[in-house]
């Protein structure tokens, strides 16, 4: 996993609506990438809505915000559309992205292990340098968590 002071890579992907997408898009303002495991499940759906209707805080705050999982870019627009996200989703299919931060790896749940996103928030600061790895996600404060850690 990524930690602080390492250099995010600069490719996050492209987004729902076909743009690529990179860190240098965002220089001179903080940026949080949030690794979330599925659209439309309660937790990633109380983290995208958390970061939503947060955003006028955040920005205020020099905040931008992507997110990044496995699904599909057609599940991001559904998703997208759904919750009236307002910053873009990135289809990591290929899990590229997703392993070069290191959010993915083993999970447990009911006593099966097996491979998945780790939901991990990095805030990377505007020369594209990890500031924060945030690991222990408050889904439903997703926005103020990580107003209150800045």
């Amino acid at each position: 996993m990524l930690n602080v002071g390492d250099k995010a890579p600069d490719f996050l992907g492209i987004d729902e609506c076909g743009n690529e997408v990179r860190v240098s898009d965002y220089k001179g303002r903080k940026l949080v990438v949030y690794f979330y495991p599925k659209d439309s499940t309660p937790g990633c759906t109380a983290e995208a809505c958390s970061l939503r209707d947060g955003m006028d805080d955040l920005v205020k705050a020099g905040y931008a915000v992507v997110g990044i999982s496995a699904d599909s870019a057609a599940s991001h627009v559904r998703f997208k559309e759904k919750q009236n996200l307002n910053f873009p989703l990135i289809a990591d299919i290929d899990k590229k992205t997703i392993e070069a931060f290191g959010a993915w790896g083993e999970k447990q749940m009911a006593g099966r292990k097996y491979m998945g996103i780790i939901r991990t928030t990095f805030v990377i600061d505007g020369n594209g340098t990890v500031e924060r790895v945030i690991t222990k996600v408050d889904t439903k404060n997703a926005a103020k968590q990580v107003l209150e850690s800045a």
